[in-house]
């Protein structure tokens, strides 16, 4: 019998020969934050290297951050990393799985003892006090089913997912909800959310988030005045636009690093189910690549804030919350005397 030795990969990407620019540039991550993910997720990458065509799970990842940073198609970014395009489909898939099951360690919504710090972020921003976090609707086209396919058509004509996402003063992103189609109106998915609840067991704190005139008075959300009678009113519109900007800047920052999620890079054709996990595995690498202060080489980032039409509110919910808003108002209001 003959000898069989074990295969051998060879490695078609080293950093160690690669600019640290080219690297984050290809890969919007540096060398040490792409190594630290990668003994993350070694553990359910490490499965492909039984296999007789086995790629080493530092390739599966740079693959994959290629993908997502370049929005190109997988038979390129497979050519480049030295693949087949099943193959790279095969490890997008592994990837994606093995990092979602990190959400909860990257994505956080502020917890109590943090509320102090997050409500200090935000007054420098617009001056207006215990804001602990900015929401809104971004979309991300992709080529939706063929049943029930005027779902996914969105108020701009071209079908999507609308993604309600939360960010802090320092765009870190706190809360992503990517399961609803382009149609659905922003006020359904934060009603539908988690976020309702959450802000119910904060209230004792006197806490706020802020969002633009697309969602409904609530005695937890903060949203422009309509039609401002006072210098008062004026100048809480103005700071409330001042604060509110983080969030669409987070959409620019999160949609230039990951042109997948971009009109620019085209619509993504996958399932439901990948496109939901691409937008938030890209959520997540945001969040990474700010913690660990990787700077931000794109001059240009893309304009992507889509806000919805204002939708009439439940006539009965109005005024179960009417007494509790009209106490926000007064609350507020005194700053800007």
């Amino acid at each position: 019998m003959r000898w069989r030795h074990p295969p051998v990969y060879r490695t078609l990407v080293d950093l160690s020969t690669m600019e640290d620019r080219h690297i984050i540039l290809t890969c919007r991550l540096d060398c040490a934050t792409i190594h630290e993910l990668c003994a993350q997720l070694e553990p359910d990458l490490m499965s492909a290297i039984c296999h007789p065509t086995g790629i080493p799970p530092l390739v599966q990842v740079l693959s994959v951050l290629h993908f997502l940073a370049s929005g190109s198609f997988q038979t390129t970014v497979a050519m480049a990393s030295g693949m087949s395009q099943p193959m790279f489909s095969n490890v997008l898939t592994r990837v994606l799985s093995a990092l979602l099951k990190h959400m909860r360690s990257y994505i956080v919504f502020p917890q109590v003892e943090d509320l102090p710090t997050v409500k200090g972020d935000f007054y420098v921003l617009g001056h207006i006090p215990n804001i602990i976090g900015a929401i809104d609707g971004t979309h991300v086209a992709f080529v939706p089913p063929r049943r029930n396919e005027q779902v996914y058509r969105n108020c701009k004509s071209y079908h999507s997912m609308n993604v309600q996402t939360m960010c802090l003063a320092d765009q870190y992103i706190s809360h992503v909800n990517a399961k609803y189609p382009g149609s659905v109106h922003d006020t359904y998915i934060l009603r539908n959310s988690s976020i309702p609840y959450v802000m119910g067991q904060l209230q004792r704190h006197r806490v706020w988030l802020i969002g633009d005139s697309g969602y409904p008075n609530l005695s937890w959300l903060l949203n422009p005045v309509r039609n401002p009678r006072t210098r008062a009113e004026e100048r809480y519109n103005e700071a409330d636009g001042q604060t509110r900007r983080i969030i669409e800047q987070t959409f620019g920052r999160l949609k230039a690093r990951f042109r997948c999620l971009h009109l620019t890079g085209g619509s993504l054709y996958y399932s439901l189910k990948k496109v939901c996990q691409i937008i938030v595995a890209c959520c997540m690498l945001h969040n990474l690549a700010l913690q660990h202060q990787v700077p931000f080489l794109q001059e240009d980032g893309p304009d992507v804030g889509l806000v919805a039409a204002v939708e009439p509110v439940d006539s009965e919910v109005e005024e179960a919350e009417e007494e509790d808003i009209d106490n926000r108002y007064n609350i507020i209001m005194q700053y800007f005397q």
